[in-house]
């Protein structure tokens, strides 16, 4: 426990620091604080969360049924459970409840807590709910099918004896992190679950909780004295909202800040030869792309799609605007997945785009727009692909806006072209291919609305052979199966897939214990120690 007069200095002292005030010539000893673009968060609540800043977020304060170690996904170990048995028909997995656990409010964790948070997120349906509906539930049949036995036994029956690998991998998403029942219920409104809490509150049991979230400007954590595990030595945590690399990486060397997460090329290049500051990176499964919806006149034509494609100096831009922090790639599986095609059959060809483009019917071009989020990153990649498209008459006039804005434009399907990042949600192929090579349903009022259907792509038979793939029992034949799928997707999709992200994280020589894991969820800093 710290006195009251030194928690009050340090905190003082953190906080000058995210409102701009004077700031000390290091941070405090028992504070890490950390420069990023956190624009993206539009929501807390683990049942909707689907951004990369609010994954990490959750990935430090909240838990999982089951997690996996980042430096090796295949090591799948309990988390709130601490053991599982699966079925002699495939159907059914059952969990047993790790004992003598805490929620940060000092609640016990119960198998009713863990039946409450995956209830409570088929029951809201949000974007993420897909990765626990996909196993056959429905708000009509999930508390049927999710439920406690006794106070430490989770059963989970399923409508198809589904890979297990698969289904664990799912339940170490965000959508099934653990949420204190008692504590979310008492901030009900009728039947929301305590949803409209819950988006910008805390009902976790991880090392930290979060104790305030200042929408594109802060985000504070603070340890959680009622964590299970080994207390983080952090005191606490905080995220400031600076997006422009020329910024964080000023305050990265005059010691204001401990961690900058978005430096560009030039940055990085500068800090190289600081001996104050040291670099860690790690390829994630993020990949950088286009979505080109297909209710647009123009973009709705396989012609076009496919000339937009040749439209694009991948390399250039990989060598140049994302030098050292991505490479060029055109697959929908990131490179370290079961199945990933290591293809790249696009270039910048501006005749053949040309010729395309006449065969489509439109020898001069068109005009279509392009949401944009105002990061440095993604504004450079799109202004560079807008001198392109022009070289064969494609005018894209960019619209640029913060995370939020641009993603609640996308997930209305109201864009023309949205360009940005998609993240794995879990370490199985299933997760990319649910997503790209998935539309089920392609009506505005959709139940399932993953980014064919935000692209208004309707494929019936490569969703038939999504879900095909997910039910092969055989490693090989499945891999198989998603190269096959990435394939056409490659070929005949509104997707143009670029990147894939190498992620870089600059601190100060005395920061040890951030670790940059294959995802966003798996970012951590709980065990970041200042010397």
């Amino acid at each position: 426990m710290f006195h009251r007069s030194h928690w009050l200095a340090t905190a003082v002292a953190a906080w000058a620091a995210v409102q701009g005030l004077p700031a000390l010539a290091d941070t405090p000893p028992d504070t890490l604080i950390q420069a990023w673009a956190i624009d993206d968060i539009i929501t807390l609540d683990p049942a909707e969360v689907f951004e990369f800043s609010a994954g990490e977020m959750l990935g430090n304060s909240y838990e999982p049924l089951i997690s996996y170690d980042p430096m090796n996904v295949s090591d799948i170990r309990g988390k709130v459970a601490e053991s599982w048995t699966v079925s002699e028909d495939g159907l059914t997995i059952t969990f047993k409840i790790a004992e003598g656990r805490q929620f940060a409010s000092g609640n016990p964790i119960t198998a009713e807590d863990v039946v409450f948070s995956l209830v409570r997120a088929v029951k809201l349906d949000m974007s993420p709910a897909f990765i626990i509906t996909q196993f056959g539930f429905t708000p009509d049949n999930v508390e049927e099918k999710i439920r406690a036995v006794d106070a430490t036994t989770v059963e989970f029956e399923m409508d198809k004896p589904y890979s297990p690998s698969l289904v664990l991998y799912c339940l170490t998403a965000n959508v099934a992190m653990v949420v204190d029942k008692a504590l979310v219920m008492e901030h009900a409104e009728g039947d929301d679950y305590g949803y409209n809490w819950l988006k910008t509150n805390y009902a976790g049991s991880g090392p930290f909780v979060i104790r305030e979230w200042r929408p594109n400007e802060a985000v504070v954590f603070e340890r959680n004295e009622n964590y299970s595990g080994e207390a983080p030595a952090m005191a606490r945590v905080i995220y400031r909202h600076i997006p422009e690399p020329a910024t964080e990486r000023l305050l990265l060397e005059q010691g204001d800040i401990d961690i900058a997460r978005k430096l560009g090329p030039e940055e990085l290049q500068a800090l190289s030869s600081n001996p104050d500051i040291k670099m860690m990176e790690g390829v994630k499964g993020s990949i950088y792309y286009m979505g080109l919806n297909q209710k647009n006149e123009y973009l709705s034509n396989p012609k076009v799609a496919e000339a937009m494609k040749y439209l694009v100096d991948y390399q250039a831009i990989a060598d140049t605007i994302m030098s050292g922090v991505a490479t060029v790639h055109q697959t929908y599986l990131p490179k370290g997945f079961l199945g990933e095609l290591d293809e790249t059959p696009y270039s910048l060809d501006v005749e053949k785009a040309k010729a395309l483009l006449a065969e489509a019917g439109y020898p001069d071009g068109f005009s279509v727009t392009m949401d944009t989020r105002n990061t440095a990153d993604i504004t450079a990649i799109a202004e560079a692909i807008q001198a392109t498209m022009a070289q064969a008459g494609i005018t894209l006039e960019l619209i640029p806006g913060d995370g939020g804005q641009t993603l609640t434009k996308y997930r209305a399907r109201t864009h023309d072209i949205y360009i940005g990042q998609w993240g794995p949600d879990y370490q199985d192929p299933h997760t990319n291919a649910s997503t790209f090579a998935y539309n089920p349903d392609n009506s505005d009022d959709a139940t399932s609305k993953p980014l064919a259907w935000r692209n208004s792509w309707d494929i019936p038979e490569l969703t038939a052979a999504t879900d095909a793939a997910m039910m092969e029992p055989d490693a090989a034949a499945r891999a198989a199966m998603y190269e096959d799928s990435q394939r056409k997707v490659l070929e005949d999709s509104p997707f143009i897939i670029m990147f894939q992200q190498v992620e870089v994280a600059a601190m100060r020589e005395n920061v040890d214990g951030f670790v940059v894991g294959p995802s966003f969820s798996d970012n951590s800093f709980v065990g970041v120690t200042k010397e």
